[in-house]
């Protein structure tokens, strides 16, 4: 049993003039829930088809399960592609069954965990209808289970809960989480940095096909500055109590038809001077408390606001 699932390094991806990632060098341990990070268009399905094969990187290498990624061993992952595509004239098992078959999967075996994991996932009704006949969210989650169906020991999700709504995102946490529990290595990008500190031991995050960052998700949240959360009542606008004094903010919906404020404290603008503006403003606070900062946070602490901007767009 190898320590790392994965290794990459030093990967470059060139499409004539533009580069698409540049010199990204990333360990994923056995075991682990991995999370490449970052807005769209900052390099992640790029990095992950050269991970499996598809793309063949300008420069460096790649090891997965301690060999090279060659037809043996790629039998062994499990990937979802950015692309959704079926057969749309399958049915679902069928559809499952056939893309474990693709893995070596005898036939009787893949359409025994077909039924299963259907069953197992709340598509039992519908294991025989064809994909065309799905809704869009229930043929995503058919893929996702195509991917899986085969028990691979590597698995390679690219932005899995685009399209999904609520329910079946905390459904597909789910099955990631009861997939780790089995032993299983999971890799997964996103956009939506909630889903990483949920599920992640690690992340790699990129921006502008740079590594921003790479390590636990503790750590990366710790780089990001400290906040605190205030509410005023009814339509109270604080932001000019908190440009003069030079504070950063945005503002959320509130409760109960407040207006909510998530403020940095930074470059010596701590929670005292803050408050302190608020009361000599009389400001009608209803909250005014300490927050944990989130991942996006710590990625614009990271990055810049300037250069998170500039990667979203």
């Amino acid at each position: 049993m190898v320590d790392a699932a994965l290794e990459a390094e030093g990967l470059v991806k060139r499409y004539g003039s533009r580069t698409a990632v540049q010199d990204l060098s990333f360990r994923v341990p056995a075991g682990s829930i991995y999370g490449v990070l970052g807005p769209n268009g900052a390099g992640k399905s790029s990095t992950l088809r050269m991970l499996v094969g598809i793309l063949r990187p300008t420069a460096g290498r790649v090891s997965i399960l301690g060999g090279s990624p060659d037809r043996a061993t790629l039998q062994r992952v499990g990937y979802l592609p950015e692309e959704r595509g079926l057969y749309r004239g399958m049915s679902a098992r069928s559809a499952i069954a056939y893309l474990a078959r693709l893995k070596g999967t005898p036939a009787g075996k893949a359409f025994k965990a077909a039924d299963r994991l259907l069953t197992d996932h709340g598509l039992g009704k519908v294991k025989r209808k064809k994909i065309k006949t799905l809704s869009k969210g229930m043929a995503q989650k058919v893929q996702v289970l195509g991917a899986i169906a085969h028990e691979p020991d590597l698995i390679i999700f690219d932005e899995p809960f685009s399209g999904l709504d609520p329910v079946n995102q905390r459904g597909l946490e789910e099955t990631i989480r009861a997939q780790a529990a089995a032993g299983r290595t999971i890799l997964f990008s996103t956009h939506v940095m909630e889903h990483a500190e949920r599920l992640c031991d690690r992340i790699l995050l990129i921006a502008q096909g740079k590594a921003a960052f790479e390590g636990t998700v503790r750590d990366a949240l710790a780089l990001a500055p400290s906040l605190a959360v205030l509410e005023t009542d009814g339509d109270y606008d604080i932001s000019p109590v908190l440009a003069p004094l030079g504070f950063q903010w945005t503002e959320e919906l509130g409760e109960h038809g407040n207006r909510r404020w998530r403020v940095r404290l930074e470059n010596g603008h701590g929670a005292r001077q803050l408050l302190q503006a608020c009361v000599e403003a009389g400001a009608p606070l209803s909250l005014f408390e300490p927050a944990r900062a989130s991942l996006h946070e710590a990625f614009v602490a990271l990055v810049g606001d300037k250069a998170a901007i500039t990667a979203a767009e």
